[in-house]
């Protein structure tokens, strides 16, 4: 997001929690999100795809509440206000295309009124016949989560997204020769799908509290949280929602506070930092094995204070609405080793794959008793991290990103298990217990600062060239 994207957040948020209360705040936070999605949403090669990418990413979210939600919910009152509020807002963006010489509200111009007549025709049709489905057929769950997978897959694989963008190409009688992967920019799914994952399979475990169709919405395209997270849980999200809130002097005063500091680190510090931050030209150009040091601090620090900027953004945003989205980054680069530095990195990120996926795998192992621990640990934890690499992008640079801190999980644990049973009393001595902790924050930070050299660059073979380059090899 821009600056002046932004600063429309911010204002809208602000009038909203000044302004209103109850169930109008609800409506209004529900009707500026679905603005967002389309407003937020970049400019793409293919016509009018901003707009079809951000339909879509309403329509799997009424999808997915229609099959989390108990049979003849969207009767209610509530909910066909909800639904009423979406189709009209869709319906004014759609004929803005007529109303205005430039586009207002997308990037590009609407499609034309009976293409999406059609695409409205058809998406009733399907929501209609899923959510009667979902209510006889247990599957209908695990068939979304399947979608929703399938589609991350696509937009996290550069051959795949090309082979899409080729597809959609030629449908559209459009020149193939132009195709790119980067034709398939889907602003803020990845955090929506796994919004929606985690719906879902709440719904499997019976643990999922009942949600109205705008409060759902509203939860999963949130604008606030909508480019780049946190990613918040839906009761959790719900309670804040319901509950009453008035906008004080106080509650202001924090939530600017929390919103200069993300415009200053994301502005101010991550914007300089990239001026000489590790990246493939740079990469080529640097000589010297202190200038390649400088340019891999500075991409480690512009990458939290970029991240960690965005989010203190959203958080404060969010509080001037009542919403107190979760901390993303608890001052990772301090901790004295890699678990402590994955529970305050990305925190929002590492909970959900740990509540999914981890937790999950690991009572399956454990239901093994062949394998021995250690197994089932470096398993777990390689595992992990590899999805998560693959969460940024299915390349070989993000595996080999996963697999460098899967293992160095691994190996960390392992150590810490070593010392634990051999050394019980190390922690323990005052003299050597500062040593011990800055030592670890040095290794740590410094061991995740290689890792940014995977995550930054596009070719494995221009990372090994820079880590070589670190310790004097060429």
């Amino acid at each position: 997001m821009g600056l002046i994207q932004i600063g429309a957040s911010i204002l809208t948020a602000l009038l909203i929690g000044a302004l209103t209360r109850g169930t109008l705040r609800t409506y209004l936070l529900l009707a500026s999100s679905v603005l967002a999605v389309y407003w937020f949403q970049p400019a793409l090669p293919l016509r009018s795809f901003d707009f079809w990418l951000s339909s879509f990413s309403l329509i799997f979210t009424i999808l997915t509440w229609l099959v989390v939600s108990p049979a003849g919910m969207w009767r209610l009152r509530q909910n066909l206000t909800g639904l009423s509020i979406i189709l009209a807002l869709v319906t004014l963006i759609e004929l803005s295309r007529y109303l205005f010489p430039d586009p207002v509200f997308t990037a590009t111009t609407p499609p034309q009124l009976f293409q999406y007549l059609i695409f409205l025709l058809l998406a009733g049709l399907a929501l209609s016949a899923f959510g009667r489905m979902s209510h006889r057929h247990t599957w209908t769950i695990s068939g979304v989560i399947l979608l929703l997978i399938l589609i991350l897959v696509v937009l996290k694989t550069p051959a795949l997204s090309l082979q899409t963008s080729i597809f959609v190409r030629t449908l559209a009688n459009r020149p193939v020769e132009n195709a790119a992967f980067t034709d398939l920019r889907w602003l803020g799914f990845s955090y929506i799908a796994f919004r929606l994952i985690h719906v879902l399979r709440d719904r499997q475990m019976g643990r999922l509290a009942e949600l109205s169709l705008p409060e759902f919405v509203t939860y999963v395209v949130f604008f606030p949280a909508l480019a780049a997270g946190p990613i918040d849980r839906a009761e959790r999200f719900s309670q804040d929602l319901r509950r009453d809130f008035s906008l004080t002097q106080d509650e202001t005063l924090l939530s600017g506070q929390r919103v200069f500091l993300g415009l200053f680190k994301k502005f101010v510090v991550a914007d300089t930092l990239a001026l000489v931050a590790l990246n493939d030209a740079l990469a080529t150009q640097v000589r010297t094995t202190g200038w390649m040091w400088i340019i891999v601090y500075a991409y480690a620090f512009q990458i939290y204070f970029d991240f960690s900027g965005y989010t203190d953004i959203a958080i404060g945003t969010a509080r001037l609405v009542g919403i107190k989205l979760p901390e993303n980054f608890a001052a990772p680069y301090i901790k004295p080793n890699l678990t402590q530095f994955w529970n305050s990195w990305h925190m929002s990120l590492t909970q959900w794959f740990r509540s999914y996926f981890f937790n999950p795998f690991n009572r399956w192992m454990r239901g093994h008793k062949s394998l021995p621990a250690w197994f089932m640990i470096l398993i777990g934890q390689v595992a992990t991290m590899l999805l998560i690499g693959l969460w940024h992008g299915v390349t070989l640079n993000f595996i080999l990103w996963g697999l460098w801190h899967g293992v160095g999980l691994f190996l960390q644990n392992r150590w810490s298990e070593f010392i634990r049973t051999r050394y019980p009393n190390a922690g323990q001595d005052n003299r050597l217990r500062p040593i011990l902790t800055i030592g670890g924050i040095l290794l740590t930070f410094h061991f995740v600062a290689l890792s940014w050299v995977f995550f930054a660059l596009s070719d494995p073979s221009l990372s090994w060239q820079v880590i070589r380059k670190l310790f004097t090899f060429l």
